[in-house]
């Protein structure tokens, strides 16, 4: 009698521990499946170069947006104010590269003095297009909250300023004042970076238009 009894409640805790091991199953198996639904699914990288190549259809260069943001797609995916980060940060990249190489050709030999003040004078206006450009770019990266439209209209301001110094450069070639040779390779550096500015100041803007508060 005892063996039966003994019999039965092993067989009773036998059944009582796998029934407990299925419901553990169970409930991990829905936690996997939770985490999994809750996680964003990640954009595929054909929707995100859709996504920049379109939004780059706003700027006054299309072909050099695209070629130049599409190095972001990771970090841009469709968001539009990663976006407008990306636009920002190359600007400032290809302002510091232009003030640092205009910099190099002022130490040049054989400069007239008209030649040595016109550098003087881009070289200070790229600085200050530098400093706006990371100013613009600070700004960029803390816009939550009730003052977003504020905020974004320093952003413009801003950059809009920059784009100016960078106009004001290259006015200051014009003429006869400086050798040919010297004009046109300080007039690439600008106009590239002129260009990169233009492209970052219409995806702003296209950014303040359609977001609004909605931050």
């Amino acid at each position: 009698m005892s063996t039966e009894m003994e019999s039965f409640t092993c067989l009773k805790l036998s059944s009582s521990r796998g029934l407990a091991a299925i419901v553990a199953l169970f409930f991990f198996y829905l936690s996997l499946t939770t985490c999994s639904a809750a996680s964003p699914e990640p954009q595929s990288p054909t929707n995100t170069i859709e996504f920049i190549r379109t939004s780059c259809g706003v700027t006054m260069y299309p072909k050099l947006c695209f070629k130049t943001l599409s190095a972001y797609a990771s970090t841009i995916q469709t968001s539009p104010m990663e976006l407008a980060s990306a636009a920002l940060n190359v600007s400032l990249k290809g302002a510091q590269s232009s003030s640092n190489k205009v910099l190099n050709l002022s130490k040049g030999q054989g400069l007239s003095r008209r030649e040595a003040a016109a550098i003087t004078d881009c070289i200070e206006n790229m600085q200050d297009s530098v400093d706006e450009l990371q100013q613009s770019l600070v700004a960029m990266k803390d816009l939550q909250g009730p003052d977003f439209q504020m905020k974004m209209s320093d952003i413009v301001t801003w950059v809009s300023a920059a784009l100016t110094d960078e106009d004001t450069c290259m006015d200051g070639f014009e003429g006869h004042a400086m050798k040919g040779e010297l004009k046109s390779t300080i007039r690439s550096y600008i106009v590239s970076v002129a260009q990169l500015t233009s492209n970052a100041l219409a995806i702003i803007n296209k950014f303040l238009s359609t977001q609004g508060n909605q931050l």
